[in-house]
């Protein structure tokens, strides 16, 4: 059987046990360490990455008992963050011993601070381990390059969950939780870019006692930051264009929409400083003052998709209007700067048909005099 040199994330034994598939029960670990290396942080990941370096020590786990099953799984976890297998000497209470150990396969990560397992456990573990559960089960269905492509949106999609976790308030609404419904059985779905579920499901009713099974699918999305630039001083707001797919597929002929500065929350990202960042890769623009708006589902009967809202005070001109995006995110847009006054006719006419753009004017409407009087 295979030797393997583990030094980072792998030591966590949850999430071995995931990309393994099975228990680590007869998985023999044991300290060692590789000499002339060292074990960093890496700025574009929650991973780490090793590398060369005169004098250091990485240390890790020697592992034995693997077969060519846990071998192959692992290859294609691994190969997920463009890793792959060099054999090298490490150093063992019992001498040196050969071993295979996962190595950045080109120059895609740039190395940090050293890193630390704790440290990773208490911040990305949990996270780490619900993205490696969706990644597995593609395993057999996916390439480890389309893996390598996906592996920052399941990430986001991960963190989703993490942000999940505080429920809005239940003042008027049932005190029932996820404990109140019940998924009794899955089938296949769709993996890619997003995810689609299928299950069978029942819940409590309002009545009392549980409704009867029923079969449903899911459209498994990520949390997105929308924000609003507006311009007290001036009364005026920023939109963006640009052509939607939804539309597209439904059929309208005019599939260009007029919508905020929207974005994917990135893994370990706060929406807040998601929004930023959108509004300097779509438009150029660096906001001020944020002013949260409702967080709210953006079609909750069948997506878990969730967006984080807000009103984002800046400077604008008429100049401030543009072409902007990424040309990596084959993002093509163009801003408008235009009067609130200008904006709510768009409302008014139809033309702004997006509906989080419609509630951001509706909420600014509402809160317009106050912000003026500050201005």
């Amino acid at each position: 059987m295979t030797s393997l040199f583990f030094y980072g994330s792998l030591r966590h034994v949850p999430l071995l046990e995931i990309v393994l598939g099975r228990a680590a029960g007869g998985i023999d670990m044991r300290p060692a360490s590789l000499p002339g290396h060292a074990v960093r942080s890496v700025t574009e990941g929650p991973f780490p990455t090793i590398r060369a370096e005169k004098g250091a020590q990485a240390k890790g786990l020697l592992v034995h008992g693997l077969d060519a099953q846990d071998i192959a799984r692992l290859d294609f976890y691994e190969a997920g963050f463009d890793f792959d297998t060099r054999i090298l000497a490490v150093d063992t209470a019992d001498g040196p011993c050969d071993a295979q150990i996962y190595f950045p396969a080109g120059d895609h990560w740039t190395a940090g601070d050293p890193w630390s397992l704790q440290d990773w456990v208490d911040q990305w573990g949990q996270l780490s381990c619900d993205a490696a559960r969706e990644v597995m089960a593609r395993y057999g269905k996916a390439s480890p390059q389309e893996i390598s492509a996906l592996f920052p949106f399941i990430r986001s999609r991960a963190w989703a969950r993490r942000l999940a976790a505080q429920p809005a308030p239940q003042t008027l609404r049932a005190r029932m939780t996820q404990q109140d419904a019940e998924i009794t059985a899955e089938r296949p779905g769709f993996d890619g870019f997003f995810r689609m579920r299928a299950f069978s499901l029942r819940h409590r009713t309002f009545a009392g006692g549980w409704s009867e099974t029923m079969n449903r699918e899911a459209f498994v999305a990520f949390d997105a930051a929308l924000v609003l630039p507006y311009d007290p001083a001036t009364d005026r707001v920023m939109l963006i264009e640009q052509m939607r797919y939804g539309p597209l597929m439904r059929g309208d002929p005019a599939p260009w929409v007029l919508e905020p500065v929207a974005g994917l929350v990135d893994a370990g990202e706060t929406p807040e400083a998601c929004a930023r960042r959108e509004a300097v890769e779509e438009a150029g623009l660096t906001l001020g003052e944020m002013r949260p708006m409702p967080a709210v589902y953006a079609s909750p009967g069948y997506s878990s998709e969730f967006f984080h809202c807000f009103l984002g005070l800046c400077d604008l001109s008429p100049n401030d209007a543009g072409l902007g995006g990424l040309d990596t995110e084959h993002e093509d847009i163009r801003s408008h700067v235009i009067s609130f006054e200008a904006a709510m006719g768009l409302l008014d006419s139809g033309e702004v048909n997006a509906g989080p753009l419609a509630m951001m004017l509706l909420w600014l409407a509402r809160e317009r005099p106050n912000l003026r009087l500050g201005a």
